[in-house]
């Protein structure tokens, strides 16, 4: 190791998996499966080296039969057709055409097997891309502003940025060994697309008079983060120009390192030791690393978009346009893929932008060519123009492939959304996140209304069901969303939800949307309008 395991030195405070990391790095992994395990095959895996597989960007996919779940980083969000099309051909030769649009701007394979790897890696890396630490206890996906660069809410084009952490960061052993997973974002959308909040360190939109003359630069944000426990990331009081931002994150990331908590899994992120030491204290320890910074200048930041753009935009460059697409809860194919490509190709600019909503962009299109492509057959599924609840809802994986959900999300939650589109008219987006456990791939925290899976018992025994949560929003007043008492039965939420949306139909005022809604009539209301929705009828 280049840097002194400091951690070590009070080993009755590690838990077990930490012995194991610094016996073997996480990165040595991948040489693992491509010079032993593709060969040896899956029997041949020693259980503790699928803990490991992470790194390599991949899990074991429930029912942990041989096959893997993999994720694929697309730091920033920016591909080229030349990657897409590669991305499409590994998911048709190696995981049965399926292909997912993860909350993280990556995509997410299933039914790989482990002697699919290594070709997979060569393939990946023929294109300039990788899976290697799009998990595990390391920097993983970078998310970054989709629009970066055609941007018309841009106070600059974060791609160098974005850029320099991927090459500083990947393959980086100095930082592949963290108490646990570690998120950034980077944007400089005044509408904060890269959902800072949620983010173990987020850089924003800043702007500061130096000199009598106003610099654009960034504020950053440190702690956030879902599961469990959310928490809101706190911000530092430091101005933080373009070239410095490196400094800043390599500094917040080495106290992360050497100061994490080790001893408790579930107790490892960066947020925990935000809130106990407090922001003060972490800047104070950061200083001391990094050298001093001015004080925080003008928060750019506006509001918050959710990172939807369905429809056709101008971009800031005259005369050219992007369009977003909806993908229904983020799934999508190789044959879909193929497709974006050649449309990127003949329409476009030759990129494809993916969203933390699960979403993707074709950008560059011309004015004269953006009727032909809406004509195309691809849009019709994949549409700009989607209907209003499926246009706003994001799911995570679910049971039918992660071994840490309770529930399926996937095709309940695309049920869902169709089941409300067909019987609520609504002139209101209204955000619905499903998630599987307490895990939160699926962020509903921070969703209008956010379903997490569980089980209740009935007498036939236990059946799915969902806690409802509602009110969650990020942006200037940040906050997530409260859970409401009492469970809905799975194959009840469809009807469960649409009584709720028409309930805030019925009492919202003009243009009130539904967090301002919540906020004004109080968790009490909605606490009793829940409560008659799922009570059971008079016998």
């Amino acid at each position: 190791m280049a840097y002194e395991a400091v951690w070590m030195k009070d080993p009755d405070k590690l838990n077990k998996f930490e012995f194991y990391k610094i016996e073997k790095d996480g990165l040595d992994i991948i040489r693992d499966i491509v010079e032993k395990y593709a060969k040896e095959g899956f029997a041949s895996i020693p259980q503790e080296d699928f803990n490991l597989f992470k790194w390599a960007g991949v899990y074991q996919q429930k029912p942990n039969n041989g096959h893997f779940m993999m994720r694929i980083r697309i730091p920033g969000g920016v591909l080229t057709s030349a990657q897409a099309r590669v991305l499409a051909d590994i998911g048709r030769d190696y995981g049965r055409g399926l292909i997912d649009v993860t909350t993280r701007q990556a995509i997410q394979y299933h039914w790989l097997e482990i002697e699919h790897f290594p070709d997979i890696f060569d393939r990946l890396a023929s294109v300039g891309m990788s899976a290697v630490e799009a998990c595990g206890d390391c920097p993983r996906t970078i998310v970054g502003n989709p629009l970066v660069g055609i941007d018309r809410d841009e106070l600059m084009d974060t791609t160098p940025i974005v850029d320099q952490f991927e090459q500083f960061f990947l393959n980086n052993r100095d930082f592949s060994n963290l108490p646990r997973k570690y998120k950034m974002s980077i944007s400089a959308n005044i509408y904060n697309n890269a959902s800072a909040e949620i983010q173990c360190l987020a850089f924003t939109p800043a702007s500061k008079v130096i000199d009598g003359k106003e610099v654009v630069g960034f504020h950053a944000s440190v702690g956030g983060g879902l599961s469990a426990k959310p928490h809101l990331g706190k911000q530092l009081d430091m101005f933080i120009l373009p070239d410095e931002c490196l400094k800043v994150a390599i500094g917040v990331t080495t106290l992360f390192r050497d100061n994490g908590f080790r001893e408790k899994r579930h107790y490892a992120r960066l947020k925990y030791l935000v809130a106990d030491w407090g922001v003060g204290k972490f800047q104070e320890e950061l200083v001391k690393l990094i050298g001093e910074m001015p004080p925080r200048g003008d928060d750019r930041v506006v509001g918050w978009n959710g990172s939807y753009f369905d429809g056709v935009h101008a971009q800031k460059q005259n005369g050219l346009n992007y369009v977003g697409l909806n993908i229904p809860v983020g799934r999508t194919s190789s044959d879909e893929f193929d497709q974006l490509a050649d449309l990127a190709d003949q329409y476009g600019d030759g990129t494809i932008r993916t969203t933390i909503s699960q979403n993707v962009l074709l950008t560059g299109v011309p004015d004269d060519k953006v009727e032909a492509l809406l004509a195309h057959p691809l849009l019709q599924r994949l549409t700009p123009s989607p209907n209003r609840f499926m246009s706003r809802t994001v799911s995570c994986t679910g049971n039918e492939f992660c071994n840490l959900a309770i529930v399926e999300t996937k095709e309940r939650a695309r049920r869902v959304a169709a089941y409300l589109d067909e019987h609520v008219a609504i002139d209101t987006p209204v955000r619905i996140h499903f998630i599987g456990c307490p895990n939160g791939c699926g962020q509903k925290h921070v969703a209008d209304i956010g379903l997490q899976g569980s089980l209740i018992k009935t007498p036939e025994g236990m059946v799915d069901a969902f806690d409802i949560a509602v009110g969650g929003q990020l942006g200037p007043e940040a906050k997530f969303n409260t859970v409401l008492k009492g469970r809905i039965k799975g194959e009840e939420v469809q009807v469960g939800i649409a009584k709720l949306v028409e309930f805030y139909k019925e009492q919202r005022h003009d243009g009130e949307s539904f967090h301002d809604f919540v906020q004004r009539v109080g968790i009490p209301t909605l606490q009793e309008k829940w409560t008659e929705i799922i009570a059971p009828p008079a016998a």
